[in-house]
């Protein structure tokens, strides 16, 4: 089928249909814009809500819990499935929208200079015609003024009364006219011809032309449309491995929850390395009470005064236990010694490692320095050596400084971990000791004391001192003594003040958090870091342990 023999007469519908051709094109490439547009915002709130659950956060603060990790795998999944939207988008943009509209323009050009040509050859045609309807009028004009000229030379001829001479005008005349008309006539054959000529070329030469180049035009269309319509399938299907693997990774991370290694993990992150409280002693308000002779049973000695003596009084604490109240506000400090000794060791271990990392540096530092120092001794041209000097002998002092460092956290770690190791078997003798009769031990089982033993300690104060604090509430025995190495402001909740080389009572041994509790001569009672204190314990008055 061709347009320009079947349609030779549809100029000005296949004038529409050129045009109803480009605006469907530039349709679908509208339908392509809004497309990709939904994909750039797609990709936009993916990334957003990558970023919302995603904060940013220090290592150390990163959680370890295969449920986390699992989910931050996810979200960076989903970042990427984000990233191969936008490569929708973008390829989208550039392969098929762009290239609509550039393939759009160029038909609106074609177009219009083939309607153009079209249109000039009827212009052409119509000119012919247009000559040649009027030699046709103007031979049919002179037509009929011969055809009148010969009627009035016929009637002059035949009329007796007309002179000659007017005859003669007449016939004249005549001759003129249908000589004029013979020229009309071979005017309007020509023109004839000649529009016969144009017409049979317009038909069959140029309108042909003209119509088969829009139909190549609108063929071409088509096909162009085709093939954007694949492009577009396959800018997605070109991303669907990429999807995929980012589907799988999502799958692997759910796999990769482990309910087990999160249940250690939590173990692990808030283990504080004491034991357990144990249990606590019974405690006999009846031995103040006198008992008769007739009773057959052996008093309890009656204290001097009425009064117990506050090193030996058990009673109930002031406070309560930690395990169930809440511990005072412990200040940092840089030895870490107030938190619990398994958390303690743990901390010291990544601050040594962290060290040890950037004294690795420094000595790589300083030996790129060296080396370059070398060169440049040996290349004068190449620098100054001594302008390395400076930064060497400080990446020098650098490594000092780090290595001072390191030791000192080093001795801290080895410090816990031989303490902690002590006070288990502190731990498993004072659960022996806690069952001998006549014992005595603090609430927590830490300690064990027997009555008729006595007390290895300095001087203490007269027990009459504390009478007024013992009638309101019965203090904690004292287990020993302590001195102080250093001031301590005491500024939190809980915490005593205490000044250097101020002796104190210990009520209750450190359980691992770096805080004993101690009291004052007066009375008052708190805790003070362990490390600023040398405490000397009393253990069955056969000897004493002193820990700086």
């Amino acid at each position: 089928m061709s347009w320009g023999t079947d349609l030779w007469d549809q100029f000005e519908n296949l004038d529409k249909h050129s045009q109803w051709g480009i605006d469907f094109l530039e349709r679908y490439a509208k339908f392509v814009k809004e497309r990709l547009e939904i994909e750039q915002t797609y990709a936009k709130q993916l990334r957003t809500l990558v970023k919302k659950y995603c904060p940013k956060r220090s290592k150390e603060d990163e959680p370890r819990f295969t449920s986390c990790l699992s989910f931050y795998s996810i979200l960076n999944e989903l970042n990427d499935y984000a990233g191969q939207r936008e490569v929708v988008a973008e390829e989208m943009g550039h392969r098929v929208y762009g290239e609509l509209m550039r393939y759009s323009q160029d038909l609106k050009a074609e177009r219009k200079h083939h309607l153009q040509e079209g249109r000039k050859a009827q212009q052409y045609l119509d000119q012919c015609w247009k000559h040649m309807d009027n030699s046709k009028k103007k031979f049919e004009r002179e037509c009929k003024e011969a055809e009148k000229s010969q009627l009035i030379y016929e009637r002059l001829d035949n009329d007796i009364n007309a002179t000659k001479s007017e005859v003669e005008k007449a016939k004249s005349q005549l001759y003129l006219r249908q000589h004029m008309a013979e020229e009309s006539k071979n005017e309007y054959a020509a023109q004839l011809q000649n529009f016969n000529s144009e017409q049979w070329k317009h038909f069959n030469v140029a309108i042909p032309q003209i119509f088969k180049n829009l139909q190549d035009m609108d063929e071409r269309r088509t096909v162009k449309l085709g093939e954007m319509y694949r492009c577009f399938a396959e800018v997605e299907r070109r991303v669907i491995p990429i999807i995929s693997k980012c589907l799988e990774g999502m799958v692997t991370a759910a796999k990769n929850v482990n309910e087990r290694r999160d249940s250690g993990i939590v173990v692990e992150s808030f283990k504080s390395g004491f034991e357990p409280p144990g249990d606590f002693p019974f405690e006999d308000f009846s031995q103040n009470i006198q008992r008769t002779g007739s009773d057959g049973t052996i008093g309890t000695p009656k204290m001097e005064g009425g009064k117990p003596d506050p090193k030996h009084a058990v009673s109930r604490t002031k406070n309560k236990l930690w395990l169930f109240g809440k511990k005072p506000k412990a200040p940092t400090l840089e030895d870490l010694s107030h938190l619990p000794p398994e958390q303690r060791r743990k901390k010291l271990q990544h601050r040594i490692d962290e060290l040890n990392k950037e004294l690795q540096k420094e000595m790589d530092q300083r030996d790129a320095l060296n080396k370059m120092k070398d060169v440049y001794e040996k290349n004068p041209q190449m620098g100054d050596p001594g302008s390395l000097q400076p930064k060497i002998s400080e990446t020098i002092c650098n490594m000092e400084k780090l290595r001072s460092e390191i030791h000192k956290n080093e001795s801290w770690l080895a410090e816990v971990e031989g303490k902690h190791g002590s006070r288990s078997e502190r731990r498993a003798s004072a659960d022996v000791n806690h069952h001998a009769p006549h014992g005595r031990e603090s609430p927590e089982g830490s300690y064990t004391d027997d009555h008729s033993q006595e007390h290895r300690s300095p001087p203490q104060p007269d027990p009459h001192e504390f009478d007024d604090e013992f009638d309101d509430d019965d203090p904690l025995p004292a287990i020993g003594h302590c001195k102080a190495l250093y001031s301590f402001d005491g500024s939190n909740e809980g915490t005593l003040v205490m000044k250097e080389n101020e002796v104190l009572y210990v009520i209750e041994e450190d359980k691992g958090d770096g805080w004993t509790r101690v009291r004052k001569q007066g009375g008052e009672e708190g805790y003070v870091p362990t490390s600023y204190v040398e405490i000397t314990l009393e253990k069955n008055s056969k000897g004493a342990v002193t820990y700086i």
